[in-house]
């Protein structure tokens, strides 16, 4: 019979107390957890704290959008939505169809493009690569990743290559490295099923990404645009299918602070629909395995559409004042001085460098490691290539940027000379 009535009225009664709570002003770390009576729940969960209860340090994030920390926090409103989903069954390609149209309708796409949300930016490469190699050949998508009678190269620019391209490796395709535009025109054949550009590497290659999609066209090959965690700007979300990108993927658990597991395809609809038939609930496909629930297709609308509607402005002034305010802690101790710079692309919001001379004899990793010592852990990144160590707050919650001051402060004085 499923959940009793008993079970669905806590259940909805415990998100919707989360959720007013997450909307409240936090004071302190302290007093955002929630209690057994809050909840309702008896055994798991019922301190409130389940990290805690399984021995789990929970993390200060200076460090951004980063999958191997949760990528990031979800709204409360995108919970209630998650909690109302949760109660219906509902058939999952009408569900992701009529979900698409409202996105391309929310992201204004130009005619002919639509959406897919899918389990995280990863999945959106590799089903919308496989979509690409299939079309709606029932034959080939259950044949995958074996390219019998299918186009069998994906050329890409050498300094693109990077861990990710096992979401690529994983459909059968070999992948041509070329440096230069006679590279690529050479390179282009018979077997090229895809050009494919990672966005976050634009400025290692000689081929931008304006250009990458011109000449794609110019060469009539798809291509494809892996933009994982290039929103801010938001504008990102439609500037690369303005560009001429066929499809592009993003991740729907970083700066839109969608659910960490679901994440966006967004690109000409007949690709887009060729990805669905490639993808879970599809049985027999090679992204059966990356299934995204109702919960998260509708989750992710709603992050979207929160994230559509937000004052950009006032939250990187508001990221930048919480830098700021770290800022004037530490370098109140002497040989400590501190940069502000903003990416250009990935994480594109206000980061600050940290740096110390002699007077404070520790390298950045001890000092980072110090920082993961700590109850909570602090994770902060390292200096890009660069001395010192590098921040950013847009992850940071409320008071935590106070949090982040004091221990920081608190390990340099105690080294300082």
């Amino acid at each position: 019979m499923g959940l009793t009535s008993w079970n669905r009225r806590g259940f909805l009664g415990s998100v919707a107390m989360a959720a007013s709570a997450l909307l409240m002003p936090r004071r302190s770390t302290a007093t955002n957890r929630t209690t057994a009576g809050d909840t309702g729940l008896s055994g798991f969960g019922q301190s409130g704290s389940p990290y805690e209860e399984l021995g789990v340090t929970t993390v200060i994030n200076a460090q951004g959008t980063m999958t191997m920390l949760g990528g990031s926090l979800i709204r409360p409103e995108v919970e209630v939505v998650m909690a109302q989903a949760s109660r219906h069954f509902v058939n999952i390609p009408d569900l992701e169809e009529a979900a698409g149209r409202r996105i391309a309708e929310m992201l204004k796409l130009p005619d002919g493009y639509g959406a897919l949300v899918t389990s995280g930016a990863a999945a959106a490469m590799q089903s919308g690569l496989a979509g690409i190699l299939t079309g709606d050949n029932e034959f080939f998508i259950k044949q995958l990743p074996d390219l019998t009678g299918m186009k069998s190269e994906v050329i890409l620019q050498k300094s693109h290559r990077n861990p990710f391209d096992h979401q690529l490796r994983a459909t059968g395709v070999k992948l041509i490295e070329i440096e230069t535009r006679d590279q690529l025109r050479v390179a282009v054949n018979e077997r090229t099923a895809m050009m494919h550009f990672s966005n976050f590497a634009s400025e290692a290659g000689q081929i931008k990404a304006d250009e990458w999609a011109k000449l794609a066209k110019e060469y009539k090959v798809p291509c494809f645009n892996d933009a994982a965690a290039d929103t801010p700007p938001v504008s990102h979300l439609w500037d690369y299918t303005n560009m001429g990108y066929d499809l592009v993927a993003f991740s729907g658990g970083k700066a839109i602070r969608g659910p960490q597991c679901a994440g966006l395809l967004i690109g000409r609809k007949d690709l887009v629909r060729y990805a669905l038939l490639n993808n879970s609930p599809h049985e027999d496909t090679l992204g059966r395995g990356q299934k995204v629930g109702k919960e998260e297709i509708l989750g992710m609308i709603k992050a979207l559409e929160l994230y559509l509607n937000e004052d950009h402005d006032a939250l990187r002034k508001e990221w930048q004042d919480r830098l700021d305010l770290i800022s004037r802690e530490i370098t109140r101790i002497p040989g400590v001085s501190t940069s502000f710079f903003t990416p250009d692309i990935a994480n594109h919001v206000p980061h600050m460098r940290i740096t110390w001379d002699a007077r404070i004899p520790l390298t950045p990793q001890q000092v980072a490691q110090s920082l993961r010592n700590s109850r909570p852990a602090i994770v902060i990144g390292g200096g890009e290539g660069k001395p010192g160590l590098t921040m950013n707050s847009f992850m940071l919650q409320p008071d935590e940027d106070q949090a982040v001051a004091d221990r920081l402060a608190h390990i340099l004085r105690d080294h300082s000379a």
